[in-house]
This record gives structure tokens, sequence and C-alpha cells, in this order.
């Protein structure tokens, strides 16, 4: 990402929080890998929908930044694990 993508990015989710009404900081990078994940094992429409799926687990979870991080981490696996057995339930046809 370019830095000027990068900064109205965090100007973007500076606002939208702010908006929101929420104060919670989150690592993004950490986002953006696992959406990178889900775009390309699942499909790119599936990745902003995921995001939201994380941040409702965390909610879930009773909140925060850690239960953001906790349900996040945990869904790269589970894109590649769904992705493999996709393939593996394509081939045996």
């Amino acid at each position: 990402m370019r830095t000027d993508e990068v900064n109205r990015m965090h100007e973007w989710i500076a606002a939208a929080k702010a908006g929101l009404g929420m104060d919670l900081d989150v690592d993004i990078a950490e986002l953006l890998d696992m959406t990178k994940v889900v775009a390309h094992e699942v499909a790119r429409p599936a990745a902003p929908i995921t995001s939201f799926l994380v941040g409702y687990a965390a909610a879930l979870r009773a909140g925060g930044a850690g239960a953001v991080s906790e349900a996040n981490r945990q869904v790269p696996g589970l894109a590649e694990l769904w992705a493999a057995e996709r393939e593996n339930g394509a081939a045996a046809l």
C-alpha cells in the first residue's frame, strides 16, 4: 500500500470509530492479513463479510482488542482448511 493510501485508511478508521462511538485500537495489519487470506482462499467478496464476522465474534466473547485478535487469528486456518476440503471434494468428483 502506498503511504497516501495508508494515511487515508488510518484517517478513515479514526473517523469511523469516532462516528460509531468506539474507542478500540486493533491490529490493522493483522486484520488486513486475514482478509487477504480469505480473499485468496475463499473469494474476494467474502473478505469484508468475514471482517464483520470477526468483529461480531469478538463482541460475543466480551469484546475488546484481545477478543478481536483471538477471533481474527482463527480465520486464516479456517479459510485454508475450507479451501482444501473443497479442493479435495472437487478432485474426488
